[in-house]
């Protein structure tokens, strides 16, 4: 539709597709990311040809990714994590702790506190705190097993608030596999050691299934940190636990979990709505681990 009105021309338009409005002053082509699907409405007031000087404003209604190359509000994006309110929306970054000496050795990590940070550890840690230097965090919540306490104390240096250490955020304890080469695993207990690579939800030792306790104590993970007072929080922890909370996020169970991998130092961030429902922005961010990369967070 068209029209004048005080000497300027109004464009109005609802466009499907790729739409094409023009006058005798100028010509715009929209051309939205999605073909065929509706995106909302566009008003487009422009100067009279009188005018020496051309004047367009638009008004977007709604949220449209198309025009402003963001994401959409999201709502309902998947079950609630707090069953309740929250007073703001939260923002959670993950990382994985540093290289580990058990993760150089191949041994299988588990819950166990013997496993410490290599140099090259030390120096993925280090990549963290320099890559997220602009950000501001509220609070940092890490395990307390020592390779993703270490990793977390390197990020946090120089911040004000003290570290929150969550027994919650623990890895999975692998019981009698903890400590071993996983070739020696694989020899010594074939049928267990394949099952946990294999079917890991169905991974059982004296009636207690680890991957399945997994996820109760990351579900309490969650809650403790979308509960507390802030808006954007760190949370350093280890690989089947991120995979657990990721999961969780995303309304996934536990016969998943091997759907989602996890770098030593990688990134990923959770954008949570007041109803405490999750939104995947990043998953396994790795850039930071080879160039001088530096996240910045944007709220939009």
């Amino acid at each position: 539709m068209s029209g004048r009105a005080g000497g300027a021309l109004i464009f109005s338009t609802t466009h499907f597709g790729c739409t094409s409005i023009s006058s005798d002053d100028f010509k715009i082509f929209i051309s939205p990311k999605f073909p065929a699907k509706p995106c909302s409405t566009v008003r487009i007031l422009c100067s009279s040809s009188s005018s020496p000087n051309l004047q367009i404003t638009t008004e977007k209604f709604g949220n449209d990714a198309s025009l402003t190359g963001g994401a959409y509000d999201f709502e309902k994006a998947t079950t609630s994590l707090t069953k309740k309110l929250l007073f703001t929306p939260k923002n959670v970054t993950l990382v994985r702790h540093g290289l580990s000496t058990w993760n150089e050795e191949g041994r299988v990590q588990g819950s166990s506190n013997l496993s410490t940070l290599t140099e090259t550890g030390v120096a993925q840690a280090e990549r963290c705190r320099k890559a997220l230097a602009d950000t501001h965090f509220d609070q940092c919540f890490s395990s307390p097993i020592s390779r993703a306490k270490s990793t977390a104390e390197i990020i946090w240096q120089d911040r004000e608030q003290p570290l929150v250490f969550l027994d919650s955020l623990k890895e999975a304890h692998l019981y009698f596999l903890e400590g071993m080469k996983n070739v020696d695993a694989m020899r010594i207990y074939p049928k267990e050691y394949s099952t946990w690579r294999e079917d890991p939800s169905n991974f059982v030792v004296n009636g207690v299934y680890p991957l399945r306790k997994l996820w109760e104590t990351a579900s309490e993970a969650w809650k403790e940190i979308l509960a507390t007072p802030g808006e954007n929080f760190l949370v350093v922890t280890h690989k089947s636990m991120l995979r657990a909370l990721i999961c969780i996020a995303l309304g996934l169970g536990p016969e998943r979990f091997r759907a989602i991998d996890i770098n030593n130092g990688g990134l990923s961030v959770f954008k949570f709505n007041k109803r405490g429902e999750a939104m995947l922005q990043s998953l396994n961010m790795t850039a930071h681990m080879y160039t001088d990369h530096i996240y910045l967070h944007q709220n939009k």
